[in-house]
């Protein structure tokens, strides 16, 4: 790969954002109205637990909701920047501007990478900060070094998505933009974000145990529950991120030899 070529797509998706205000306040605005939201539900819960006189273990619980909200924002953010920034060049019209220049594949699916890595750094950072001024929840603090493996599997799972997502839109076009935003809440009834895999049927937990989300959002209540490092979640959640990294880059690329062949992308690039 080019590191210039990579260079070059960063600053231009980069660009869109430093000169477009609504791009930079979508950034910000659902996740912050998620993080009220839930922070508000989580008080109001920690306070009907106090009254009800439930242990601190048990009021407690309610306090994984704000982990496991700005957890999912990670992983929701990674699959948007690679879907995204393919929208981008179609909505702009310079899709075929991309793939008649010397940029491979390759490194369009980096760049892709490196500006939503960054995305979701400044998203977390805010998210994390608001959690902290105004609900005392500092997330550094009670998740620890774990919160690094964590999120890098959230990371790698998002990019995997991300590719599948933009290989099918790449496919049927924009009648399918929608599942930009609709394959991750897909992903989420099934990867046990917002409680515990036990709770789910067990025909389902075969199901989730096959999402790398899963073991992640699991490990993430075993360190909050201070029973240190995760080690079998991880593990877990590496190994399938890789293979579902493979076989989503096999698929992208499978996909994009379909559309080449077929005249696609030149349809894309100019509706």
């Amino acid at each position: 790969m080019n590191l210039r070529h990579i260079r070059a797509l960063v600053l231009r998706y980069t660009f869109l954002y430093t000169r477009s205000v609504p791009r930079v306040a979508e950034m910000f605005f659902w996740p912050v109205m998620d993080l009220l939201v839930w922070g508000y539900v989580t008080k109001y819960l920690q306070k009907v637990g106090s009254t009800a006189g439930l242990s601190n273990t048990e009021t407690n619980v309610f306090k994984f909701f704000l982990g496991s909200m700005i957890f999912w924002d990670i992983l929701y953010r990674a699959q948007q920047a690679v879907t995204i920034s393919f929208l981008e060049d179609i909505w702009a019209r310079n899709l075929l501007n991309i793939f008649v220049s010397p940029i491979r594949v390759s490194e369009f699916i980096a760049a892709t990478y490196v500006v939503g890595f960054v995305k979701i750094l400044i998203t977390v950072a805010i998210l994390a900060s608001l959690a902290l001024g105004l609900y005392g929840w500092n997330m550094f603090q009670m998740i620890g070094f774990p919160i690094i493996p964590l999120f890098a599997n959230l990371l790698l799972m998002g990019w995997a998505v991300g590719m599948v997502t933009t290989a099918l839109i790449m496919r049927w076009g924009q009648s399918a933009e929608a599942l930009a935003w609709g394959i991750p809440f897909l992903i989420q009834p099934v990867a046990a974000v917002f409680y515990p895999l036990s709770i789910l049927p067990s025909w389902v937990q075969v199901i989730a145990k096959g999402i790398p989300a899963t073991y992640v959002f699991e490990g993430m209540r075993y360190v909050l529950n201070g029973k240190g490092w995760p080690i079998h979640n991880l593990v877990w959640a590496f190994g399938l991120n890789v293979v579902y990294l493979i076989a989503a880059g096999l698929f992208f690329n499978y996909m994009f030899g379909v559309a080449r062949e077929k005249g696609l992308l030149a349809k894309l690039g100019t509706q």
